[in-house]
């Protein structure tokens, strides 16, 4: 039997796991054992994106593993479990955990550490890096009791560690040694306009000076002492002032390394032994650089993949493009090429516009070849101007900085790239290879580009053939906004119509599909306000929208009544409380400070909306795609901060918009200061107060895909700011895609922010007239739901369980009990149906 070499790989982040995925493209799995330590309790996670945490995004989220991977490919993995030393001898690794594999191959993929300045204090308790996902834990936990933070380090995981702290609500502070922020992707002019940036979010920022010391106090930190002479009072410290290789384990073995640390390594990623390969952030290239981002470090895995496989065109690892592009606490940062201008007699072209924070560089030679560039708050053109680095531009250099209207190119696209320019720097894919692909899908699986950091995306796009079909569904060739206009200007009142007239051919005269109808039902209801389950309409509704209430996993309801701005009398919450006792309800306090009543079956629905509407309750409308919630804080009426009266103005916004269907469901809040108790900026539009009014933000997202919200305008007074809300909703409504939250019809409307802001601010459409009228006209014509039902007995015969047995409850509708209250009996999983009756 031949013998089947084994491959050990020491390390599995980002570039280990690419490493893993480019043997397995070769071939190489099926004729080779490839064993994995991996040091962290956790398969290879997306670093580059490890602060998404902090915005909702799970672990899990940001696995790096494709599920069944390693089984599929018969890899083993041992998690937790690092290697610890290595026998070049008699080719063994020895793990943590006593393990010895005996290698043919062995790789090192160790990454790098966090650097720590050998400061005293260092190691006091509230002392933290920034490196993994465990850090990220308890950085977390630690901040649950902290008030302030300090970041040591204003690089790029610096700046990333500083929003995590902001976001966890900390005063934060940034500590850069350097005389500029980001000293080692930007220049003097870039570090101003991000320090001026920066700053104005409310982040305390000491440039040009380093930490001396940390403060305790019974072994904790209590502050920071800086060189320059001053003091930080900070309850924790987070380091990340750079990494350092991890090549301990190569020098405990006797592999050449670097005089300033680093595996060295070959054009071909081998070291001095050539059984041992190096990758990623412990390898120094043969350029005597170690490269501290994701794209070289790819680039060696595919090199020494190549080389293990024996191919024959194996390519050589001589050096990287060290390109970024990153959006830091929401401020876009890119450089790319000769960023510093190092070239004998290159020179600037410059543009600086310090209201906006906005930077363009852009390094030329005395001929005009690009070489290199720093963008600062605007980095759209990243995309573009990275792939030219190297060639003469088509315009001239000026008109790649200059903004749009100012002497920017029309027309300079992707497509005027060459071929063989490269669009992904993460994965070295080049224009050619994307162009051969046909669809987004199809690029990420065939060249993994846009898979990395993902700003080559756009630029992709731009590439890809345009679907010669964009309509919404095989009923319609019209997009959502296009029918929303097609009905509004034929006045249609029903889908019916609106099929027969413009639907495809073969679609007219029938019934339409689940993915038109409910978004048909949604034109019609914003348009017209009349009651949904009349008619034609009933039959177009999503399933929460038959039973005005939303149905749980066992088949029950929910009833959420609308508490305007979270405000409630005591005699309105014993009503609540009487109704849920009553009825054998489970009780929830939401998020959006409103009361959800869990477990009611569906002939319940009239009775419990009986006792609320007398009680003054209408329907919160949580099981439509419409506005949920305003939520509030207790503003200046109690709080000592607040500087407006945030609950009057929440109650306000959530009654004038209360049932206004959408392309999908809405969210608000209402802060009474900067302080931002209400999460405004979270939030589809967001309302901040300010000692001269109102600050209104648009486009936040807190779910999947969580989104801050973009400022809109600022020191409103109440009536500006309800009529730019009135705007930004009906021309949301008009224009957005179905399903479509605010926060992704922001980021795909083209022109972005800015075009908003001249539509619904500056009137440059001439809309906003239209705009306001079709607000004013659903305000006016508004009817609450659960009143409307109850007031007709014709309407109330749908709610039954069974339409043959009326009076009978749905068996399957049972639950047990749990801490004081109910929860679904989710052993039932068949049930004989009621003699005689028919279910629904």
């Amino acid at each position: 039997m031949a013998h089947m070499p084994t491959i050990v790989l020491v390390g599995h982040g980002m570039v280990g796991q690419r490493f893993l995925e480019a043997l397995a493209e070769r071939g190489v799995t099926e004729r080779a054992r490839i064993v994995v330590l991996c040091e962290e309790p956790r398969p290879a996670y997306d670093r580059v994106r490890l602060t998404s945490y902090f915005d909702g995004r799970t672990p899990d989220d940001l696995s790096m593993v494709e599920d069944g991977f390693m089984a599929r490919h018969g890899i083993e993995l041992h998690l937790d479990d690092p290697a610890e030393t290595v026998d070049r001898e008699a080719r063994t690794v020895t793990s943590r955990a006593g393990r010895v594999i005996a290698y043919d191959t062995l790789v090192l993929a160790t990454g790098s550490y966090p650097f720590v300045p050998p400061v005293p204090g260092k190691d006091a308790t509230g002392c933290f890096v920034y490196r993994t996902i465990e850090d990220l834990l308890a950085i977390e936990e630690y901040a649950k009791t902290a008030r302030t933070g300090a970041v040591v380090g204003g690089g790029l995981l610096g700046l990333e560690a500083a929003g995590a702290l902001k976001g966890l609500g900390l005063e934060t502070h940034v500590v850069e040694f350097a005389p500029r922020l980001m000293p080692v992707q930007v220049d003097e002019g870039g570090g101003a306009a991000l320090l001026r940036t920066i700053e104005n979010m409310g982040l305390v920022v000491h440039t040009g000076t380093g930490t001396q010391e940390v403060l305790t106090e019974d072994g904790s930190v209590t502050g920071m002492a800086l060189s320059d002479g001053t003091t930080v009072a900070t309850d924790m410290v987070v380091f990340s002032a750079g990494v350092r290789p991890r090549d301990q384990l190569a020098r405990d073995c006797g592999l050449a390394v670097g005089e300033r640390g680093g595996i060295a390594v070959d054009e071909l990623c081998r070291t001095s032994d050539p059984a041992v390969y190096a990758i990623g952030e412990c390898a120094m290239a043969v350029d005597g650089r170690v490269y501290g981002l994701v794209a070289p470090g790819y680039e060696m895995a595919l090199t020494a993949a190549a080389t293990i496989a024996e191919e024959e065109e194996a390519k050589a690892f001589t050096g990287a493009d060290m390109s970024t592009k990153l959006k830091l606490l929401g401020v876009d940062v890119a450089s790319f090429g000769d960023a510093h201008g190092t070239a004998d007699g290159c020179l600037d072209v410059v543009y600086s516009d310090s209201r906006s924070g906005i930077y363009k560089k852009l390094v030329v030679d005395p001929d005009g070849v690009l070489l290199g560039g720093v963008l600062v708050g605007d980095a759209e053109s990243y995309g573009m101007l990275r792939p030219m680095t190297g060639t003469k531009p088509p315009v001239a250099p000026e008109q790649l900085v200059l903004p749009a209207g100012a002497g920017a190119p029309v027309s300079l696209g992707p497509q005027s790239l060459p071929d063989d320019a490269v669009i992904c720097s993460c994965h070295n894919v080049t224009k050619g290879a994307i162009c051969a692909c046909s669809s987004l899908p199809e690029v990420k699986k065939c060249t993994k580009a846009g898979t990395g950091c993902g700003s080559c995306v756009k630029v992709i796009q731009q590439l890809l053939p345009k679907p010669a079909d964009s309509g919404m569904c095989g009923c319609f060739t019209y997009t959502r906004s296009e029918l929303y206009e097609i009905v509004r200007t034929m006045r249609f009142t029903s889908y019916a119509q609106l099929l027969d007239s413009h639907g495809r051919e073969e679609a007219r005269g029938g019934e339409g599909c689940e993915i038109c109808k409910p978004a048909v039902a949604s034109i019609l209801a914003s348009l017209t306000n009349e009651y949904i389950l009349d008619g034609e309409r009933a039959a177009l509704q999503d399933t929460n929208d038959h039973f005005l209430a939303n149905m749980q996993r066992n088949g029950s309801y929910s009833i959420v009544p609308r508490i305007p701005g979270g405000e409630i009398t005591p005699e309105k919450l014993i009503v609540i409380g009487e109704v849920a006792r009553d009825f054998g309800l489970y009780t929830k306090i939401t998020g959006g400070q409103r009361i959800d009543l869990f477990g009611a079956r569906v002939d319940q629905l009239p009775h419990i909306w009986t006792r609320l509407v007398d009680a003054g309750f209408e329907s919160g409308h949580a099981y439509g795609k419409s506005l949920r919630t305003v939520k509030s804080c207790v503003g200046q009426t109690w709080c000592r901060y607040g500087v407006q009266d945030s609950v009057k103005m929440a109650i306000d916004l959530e009654l004038r918009y209360r049932g206004l269907r959408a392309p999908h469901k809405l969210k608000s809040a209402v802060s009474g200061c900067a302080r931002e108790c209400a999460e405004a900026q979270s939030k589809d539009f967001g309302v901040i107060a300010t000692a001269n009014g109102w600050n209104l933000y648009v486009g936040g997202n807190g779910g999947a895909t969580p989104r801050h919200a973009d400022l809109l305008a600022q020191d409103l007074s109440d009536a500006e700011l309800i009529r730019l809300i009135d705007r930004f909703l009906m021309f949301y409504i008009r224009t957005a895609d179905r399903l479509e939250r605010t926060a992704a019809w922001l980021e795909r409307l083209e022109g972005g922010l800015d075009h908003l802001r001249d539509v619904v601010v500056h009137d440059k459409l001439g809309l906003c007239d239209e705009l306001e009228a079709l607000m004013a006209a659903h305000v006016a014509s508004y009817h609450d739901e659960w009143a409307e039902t109850l007031n007709d007995p014709e309407r109330l015969r749908r709610f039954v369980s069974f339409v043959n047995a009326p009076d009978a409850p749905d068996p399957s509708v049972r639950f047990v009990p749990e801490r004081g209250q109910i929860k679904p009996d989710l052993t039932i999983l068949t049930l004989e149906p009621l003699e005689g009756a028919s279910a629904r």
